[in-house]
C-alpha cells in the first residue's frame, strides 16, 4: 500500500521515539526509588493487600501472580535498562519484529507498576505515557518508513491533551474567562519551581497575556494539527513554545515534557533534510497497524464524547489498559496556598514548652528561606498528594496515617522520600502537623528577610500522636 507509509516522518518518529525512551527511564526511576516506602510490603499502601482486594481484570498486572520487593525491583530495573538501551538506538539496531517487541515490553513493564500504584499513581500523565507507549509500538524503526496511520494518531492523542486542557479551564473556573488565573496560578500550583516566585512577579498585564495565549495554544491551534504539513509541524511548533513555558515556571512531573514529545512527532518533518526512501514495511507489519487503528478508533468514543459533554471529566481511564484516555488540568485554581507541615519532638508530654522540629521534603514547600527547586520530570509522588491533601483531609484519608506511623518509627525507606529527618538517631516521640497558608514575599520582603515564602498558621491537621495510638496502621 503506498499511502500507507512515508519516508518524511523519519526525524519526527526518531525524535519522538528517543525522548519517549528518556520519559520511560526517568518514570522506571522514580518507581525504584520510591515504591518500597509507597506501596512496597511494609509500605504505606502495600501492593499485597491492593492485589488481594482488587480482581486482575480491573486492574491487569503481574503482581497479581507474585509479588515482593526484591521481584518489584527487578521488575522496575529492567524498565530503566530497557528504556535507556532504546533511548540509545537499541530498536533501531534489531530487526521491526524485536523492535516491536522491546516497545511492547516497555508498555508492559509500565503497565504492571500503574495498575498496583493506587493513590500514587493516580496523575494523567501516567496514562498518557502508557496511551503514548503503546502507539510507540506500531511506529516501527529505522528499517521501514514511518507508517502514516500512528503519526496521525500521535497527532489525535495530542489534540485530546491540549484541547481537553482548554475546554476544562474555560468550562470551569471563572478566572480563565476574564483571563486573571495566572495572578494566582505561579504561587498556588502544586510544586513551584525555582522561577515560580519570578514568574508570578511579572506584570498583571503580561499575566493576562500569558491566559490569552494559553487559550490560543489549547482551543485554536490543535485543530491545526490535522491540517497538511508544514501547517501542522507550525502548529506542533507553537505548542512545544508553549510547553516550554511551563517547564520554567512549574515542576509537573513530566506532564509537559511527554506533550513536547508528541508535538516533536508532528514538528520535526519542518527541519527534516532530504533522506533516502526507507522500504515499505512487511505486509504483516501493516495488518497489526491496520488493527490498533482500528482499535483505537472504537476506543476513541468515549473520550471524543467526554469533549463534548458539558460535565467534563478530567485525567480519566475508560479501561484497564490506559489505552485511550481523557486528559485536562486545572478547571479550578486556588486563589491561596496551603501547606501541611509535619513536625516531631523528642518530648513524651507535649505542652507550650514543647520544641517541635520540621520533617522537611524535598519539592514542596517548607522552609520559607529555601528556594524551591526543578524536580521534572521526575515526579515526587509524596509531595504532589501533600499538596492536595492540604486542599481537603479527604485526599489523604488512605495514606496519611501511616505515613505519620513511619515516621515515629523512623523508618529508613519513607525517610528517604524526604530531605531532612530532624531524628536521626532516634525516632520522635509524637508527631503532629499543622495548616499554614503560604505565599510569596514581596521584592522588599524578600531583600529585607531573604525568604522567598511568607506564611501564617491556620488550623491544626493533626493533633500530636504517639506511636502506641498508631499500632495497627502497618
Amino acid at each position: 500500500m503506498a499511502w500507507f507509509s512515508d519516508s518524511g516522518y523519519w526525524l519526527g518518529r526518531l525524535v519522538f521515539q528517543r525522548m519517549l525512551a528518556v520519559l520511560y527511564v526517568i518514570a522506571f526511576l522514580a518507581a525504584v526509588r520510591q515504591f518500597r516506602a509507597l506501596i512496597g510490603a511494609r509500605g504505606i499502601l502495600p501492593v499485597p493487600e491492593f492485589v488481594a482486594r482488587v480482581p486482575f481484570r480491573t486492574s491487569p498486572s503481574v503482581f497479581h501472580w507474585r509479588y515482593s520487593d526484591r521481584f518489584f525491583a527487578l521488575w522496575s530495573w529492567t524498565g530503566v535498562l530497557l528504556a535507556a538501551a532504546v533511548a540509545a538506538g537499541a530498536a533501531d539496531a534489531v530487526p521491526l519484529w524485536a523492535s516491536m517487541v522491546m516497545w511492547a515490553v516497555l508498555w508492559v513493564l509500565y503497565l504492571s507498576i500503574v495498575n498496583v500504584g493506587q493513590t500514587w499513581y493516580s496523575f494523567g500523565w501516567e496514562s498518557l505515557l502508557l496511551e503514548t507507549g503503546s502507539l510507540a509500538v506500531f511506529l516501527g524503526n529505522a528499517e521501514t518508513a514511518p507508517p502514516v496511520l500512528i503519526m496521525w494518531l500521535l497527532r489525535w492523542v495530542l489534540f485530546r491533551v491540549e484541547f481537553g486542557a482548554g475546554l476544562i479551564k474555560m468550562r470551569g473556573d471563572r478566572c480563565w474567562r476574564d483571563l486573571t488565573c495566572l495572578y494566582y496560578h505561579h504561587e498556588t500550583q502544586p510544586m513551584p519551581n525555582a522561577l515560580s516566585w519570578f514568574f508570578h512577579r511579572l506584570p498583571r498585564p503580561l499575566h493576562k497575556a500569558e491566559v490569552a495565549a494559553n487559550h490560543l495554544t489549547q482551543l485554536g491551534i490543535p485543530v491545526v494539527l490535522f491540517t497538511p504539513q508544514p501547517v501542522a509541524g507550525w502548529a506542533a511548533a507553537a505548542m512545544i513554545v508553549t510547553q516550554l513555558w511551563l517547564v520554567l515556571s512549574g515542576n509537573f512531573a513530566w506532564l509537559n515534557w511527554l506533550t513536547i514529545t508528541l508535538a516533536a512527532s508532528a514538528a520535526a518533518p519542518l527541519w527534516a533534510g532530504p533522506s533516502a526512501p526507507l522500504p515499505a514495511p512487511p505486509v504483516w507489519f501493516e495488518v497489526l497497524v491496520l488493527v490498533a487503528t482500528a482499535g483505537v478508533a472504537l476506543l476513541s468514543y468515549r473520550p471524543a464524547r467526554n469533549l463534548l459533554a458539558r460535565q467534563q471529566m478530567m485525567n480519566t481511564s475508560y479501561e484497564s489498559l490506559h489505552l485511550v484516555n481523557s486528559y485536562g488540568a486545572f478547571g479550578t485554581i486556588t486563589r491561596v496556598r496551603r501547606e501541611i507541615v509535619v513536625e516531631g519532638t523528642a518530648d513524651a508530654v507535649t505542652g507550650p514548652e514543647t520544641t517541635w522540629l520540621p520533617y522537611e521534603f524535598r519539592g514542596k514547600p517548607g522552609d520559607v528561606r529555601r528556594l524551591p527547586r526543578q524536580y521534572a520530570p521526575y515526579h515526587l509522588r509524596l509531595d504532589w498528594l501533600m499538596w492536595f491533601a492540604a486542599l481537603s483531609p479527604a485526599y489523604a484519608r488512605s495514606w496519611f496515617v501511616p505515613f505519620v506511623a513511619r515516621l515515629l518509627e523512623n523508618d529508613r525507606d519513607t525517610l528517604r522520600l524526604l530531605r531532612t529527618n530532624p531524628f536521626p538517631e532516634v525516632p520522635p516521640a509524637r508527631i503532629r502537623a499543622r495548616v499554614f497558608r503560604y505565599r510569596f514575599t514581596t521584592w522588599r520582603e524578600l531583600r529585607e528577610t531573604g525568604a522567598w515564602w511568607h506564611r501564617t498558621e491556620e488550623r491544626e491537621f493533626l493533633p500530636p500522636v504517639a506511636r502506641s495510638a498508631l499500632r495497627g496502621t502497618r
